[in-house]
């Protein structure tokens, strides 16, 4: 019998929830601020690269020195 009254007082909950969000306005229009990605994003690239570069090279050393 509480599992029934808790899921209808979770089901009306919801409905006033969805209610309140739905009888908002709508938002101001404006432009979106446009974010330049475009020299940060050559940056991390690189970056990366670089540093999957160094992670090859550490590997091979260690293996070169195993099989010594």
């Amino acid at each position: 019998m509480k599992t029934t009254i808790y899921i209808v007082l979770s089901f009306v909950f919801s409905l006033l929830l969805i209610q309140l969000l739905m009888a908002q306005p709508p938002g101001l229009p404006q432009t979106p601020s446009q974010a330049p990605i475009d020299g940060g994003l050559a940056l991390l690239a690189a970056a990366g690269g670089g540093y999957a570069l160094k992670k090859l090279r550490d590997r091979k050393k260690m293996d070169d020195n195993i099989d010594m």
